[in-house]
């Protein structure tokens, strides 16, 4: 671990002058070098340094949003790259930044104009201008490698450059939530504006690393990384402030010190290193070690102060997920029995100071989500399936139905066989929760275990035999992007991994049916609420999976240095605090010096 004298911090960034250069490959950059400043770091001092604790693990000098695979925009490469909207969750608000407006220019969804900032300028001074916005989209359209390839593929028609300034966007079909999930950044989601100047005449776009070189929008530059740490410089020329959008940020050094191994991982190192005020924010941490940190440094606060529940509602919900197309999770019936044995109410009491945290919804109750939620329909399919019930005797006889029969130590099994209950997840951040659902599901007949393992994750890809716990992002505004979760492209192939968000593998035609009525039509109609209900009762009569608890993020943001984090008390423009979401620029930019 880098030791956080700054003056020793330049001094130990010189050792390799390599950079990569406009056709370096991505392979070269996974070896182990370093990036290193031409000279010596100027010493900007701790308190303009802003320090952050974060598991970096993409290769050295991966900044190009193309790169594949490699790039990261959770590492702080966010702080480069751009959108054309933002959007402040609790505001409620857009927040346009490379576009001065994004508005569809047909009743039915199927046209859209996008108008940018004529402000708007790269890092070497280049203008950003219609140009680079039809080559992000045509680039997304052509390459199915990109994120949003299937995006584009199933909606856009056509792009255009009307002029400069203003891009016309033709779709195939309507597409009324388009410039929400794919054209605005909000949490882990939302696609960047990359410059055509550079990465037009890279002989292969996936496999450019970007480096130190790449033309950014963003008001910081990569200037060093190694093993250890990624050092990024404030720009003072950024197109924003001479904008009118935002001040020149009073953080004129970012550094990300790299904890190492898997994501939240050394926890206690980390939380020992804010209190002795070598770091100002971190990873997201367990309840008893923020409030811990809390008693030891007054300057240290949360989005909720001092007061649990020590942070705010992520859009990452956690559930229980099962591989719902083999084994003995295959039926329904099973997956309800785990549902029941799960005591929502005692996951609040213990874990969360009584806070109503444990969940029952596969999304997080945002308002537009929570309007959804109180719509008679919904509150009448609660009624009817009780989905966070917690009864051991209904659970058992589910189970009997289903052929098990309890064996001597007190496990179902059938045909000599247990089931195997196992808990795949990650100690960083389930430590707390993972050992309560062990004992309740034990306590039900489920045999039942923890594994924290390196292979956790590829278990879950798999669809390997025992429980997932993980979390999911999608929905923010209407319950459309969750439930595309479970559509029958999503199952996957037996034998073969799937994708983050897609372990149950569920298929139902009648599912998906609903599903593709549903999404030409826009959330605030009486047609599209019917159908998310439909869907909704779909959801749990079936046990896709079994929701356990809304995200907490109890991030630590340390005053010693730096105020204006966003809280409870501060929402300011309403992004949310984690600094390794594709909103982290619009925190650290914002940030205000104690000095």
């Amino acid at each position: 671990m880098v030791e956080l004298n700054f003056k020793v911090v330049s001094a130990a960034l010189l050792g390799l002058a390599i950079s990569f250069g406009p056709t370096t490959a991505l392979a070269q950059a996974t070896a182990a070098v370093e990036i290193v400043p031409a000279s010596p770091l100027e010493d900007v001092g701790r308190e303009n340094t802003l320090v952050l604790g974060w598991s970096v693990t993409s290769p050295i000098g991966v900044t190009n949003p193309w790169a594949v695979p490699g790039y990261s925009s959770s590492e702080l490469n966010s702080l480069m790259w751009e959108p054309l909207m933002y959007f402040g969750i609790y505001s409620d608000q857009e927040i346009p930044w490379l576009a001065e407006s994004i508005e569809y220019t047909s009743d039915d969804f199927t046209s859209l104009r996008i108008k940018l900032n004529p402000m708007a300028e790269w890092s070497d001074g280049v203008a950003v201008t219609a140009k680079d916005v039809v080559f992000t989209m045509e680039g997304q359209l052509s390459n199915n490698l990109l994120t949003y390839n299937a995006d584009f593929n199933q909606f856009v028609e056509s792009v255009r450059a009307v002029d400069d300034l203003t891009v016309d966007v033709q779709f195939k079909i309507p597409a009324p939530r388009f410039k929400f999930e794919v054209l605005t950044m909000k949490f882990d989601t939302g696609m960047a504006i990359v410059p055509a100047h550079g990465l037009e005449n890279q002989e292969n776009i996936n496999e450019y690393a970007g480096g130190t070189e790449i033309p950014h929008s963003g008001p910081y530059d990569l200037v060093a990384w190694n093993q250890n740490q990624k050092i990024f410089n404030l720009r003072e020329d950024w197109w924003a402030v001479k904008a009118g959008i935002n001040d020149l940020p009073d953080v004129k050094r970012v550094i990300v010190v790299n904890l190492g191994g898997q994501v939240g991982q050394n926890m206690d190192t980390v939380a020992q290193r804010l209190v002795n005020n070598e770091m100002d924010s971190a990873l997201d941490m367990r309840s008893a070690v923020i409030s811990n940190i809390l008693a030891q440094n007054p300057k240290i606060t949360t989005h909720s102060g001092n007061q649990s529940p020590y942070g705010y509602l992520d859009w990452w919900p956690n559930a229980l997920w099962m591989n719902t197309q083999s084994g003995p999770f295959a039926d329904a019936r099973v997956r309800r029995a785990v549902s029941l044995a799960v005591n929502r109410q005692q996951i609040n009491d213990v874990l969360y100071d009584g806070a109503e945290v444990a969940t029952i919804f596969p999304f997080p109750p945002y308002p537009g989500l929570q309007s959804f939620v109180d719509t008679p329909a919904v509150q009448a399919l609660i009624e009817k399936y009780e989905p966070g019930k917690y009864d051991l005797d209904e659970s058992a006889a589910l189970m009997t139905e289903a052929g098990y029969a309890k064996n001597r130590d007190g496990l179902w099994e059938k045909d000599g066989q247990t089931i195997d209950s196992t808990i795949n997840g990650f100690e960083g951040i389930h430590s707390d929760i993972v050992p309560i659902l062990v004992e309740m599901l034990l306590r039900a007949g489920f045999d039942a275990s923890t594994n924290f393992g390196t292979d956790a994750f590829q278990n879950m890809a798999d669809g390997a035999p025992g429980l997932y716990m993980f979390g999911h992002g999608a929905s923010l505004k209407d319950p459309f992007a969750t439930f595309n979760f479970f559509n029958s492209a999503n199952a996957g192939v037996e034998g073969e991994p799937v994708g983050a968000y897609e372990f149950a593998r569920y298929s139902n035609p009648e599912y998906d049916e609903i599903l593709a009525e549903m999404a030409p039509i826009s959330s605030d109609s009486p047609e599209f609420q019917d159908l998310a209900a439909q869907l909704m009762e779909i959801y749990w009569r079936d046990q896709i999976n079994v929701p356990v608890i809304q995200w907490l993020h109890r991030i630590a943001y340390n005053q010693t240095y730096w105020v204006n984090w966003p809280t409870a008390d501060n929402v300011g423009i309403g992004v949310n605090g984690a600094f390794w979401h594709k909103t982290g620029m619009l925190v650290v930019s914002n940030l205000k010096s104690v000095q």
